[in-house]
């Protein structure tokens, strides 16, 4: 094989991959919260009144409490899952001091089940052990990187803006245009918004990208027109 050969032929299998991957994914979905939460609050409250001032307190409350919620969502869930991994690492360490031998046993059947010899396989589970013994059962068994631990604090952070920078499009396109064309930009601008991260989250996934795109743009059209629906009753009933 060539140099130019290798070079083409150079794929992504950095240790951190798959990690970068999801907080991208975590990323495209919380925009896509933060849009058609927000969306849905705007024009609804556009649906009882054209009063900018109240769509702007209605868009920014809208926009503070879903990404503050986001993070705190957020930060509780991957603080879970940090414990969780640190408990189980802490077994395995235990378990390598305690049972040595049963351990090595126990990482060749592993290797093995991924499709080695049981000659290889034991050679590789010694050279493993011998190598760095709870990193080689970390990752084998446990699918755990040690030293790629979650990290709550910018899990939060990152749910906190990804949800910012998708409510600010809404917030913006409802207050921004006269009135006069304030509702139809906003869904005009939601509805491209929402295809942009459909097929975002479709590529990202590996799925099909139209089904996904329109199963999204769906669903924000549904979520705008009943909270509009329901502002426009409750403006004409006075409320």
């Amino acid at each position: 094989m060539t140099d130019s050969d290798a070079r083409t032929h150079e794929e992504p299998h950095g240790r951190g991959l798959g990690t970068r991957l999801n907080w991208l994914r975590a990323a495209v979905l919380g925009a896509n919260d933060g849009v058609v939460s927000t969306a849905g609050l705007v024009v609804g409250v556009a649906g009882a009144t054209g009063a900018r001032s109240t769509l702007l307190t209605a868009g920014l409350a809208g926009l503070l409490a879903g990404s503050m919620s986001m993070a705190a969502g957020e930060y509780v869930s991957v603080s879970t899952q940090r414990d969780s991994e640190r408990a189980a690492l802490a077994a395995e360490k235990r378990e390598l001091e305690e049972a040595p031998e049963a351990e090595l046993a126990e990482l060749t059947g592993l290797l093995e089940e991924k499709g080695l010899s049981s000659t290889l396989a034991r050679e590789a589970a010694v050279q493993l052990t011998q190598r760095d013994a709870l990193r080689a059962h970390a990752e084998v068994e446990l699918g755990i990187d040690p030293d790629e631990l979650t990290n709550p604090w910018h899990a939060a952070g990152a749910s906190f803006l990804a949800f910012t920078v998708g409510a600010l499009l809404p917030l913006l396109a409802i207050v921004l245009p006269p009135a006069s064309v304030r509702l139809p930009v906003t869904v005009v601008s939601v509805l491209v918004a929402l295809a942009l991260t459909g097929w975002s989250s479709a590529r990202l996934g590996e799925a099909p990208v139209r089904r996904a795109v329109l199963r999204n743009m769906a669903g924000g059209a549904v979520a705008m027109g009943v909270t509009y629906a329901a502002g426009a009753l409750l403006g004409a009933a006075g409320v």
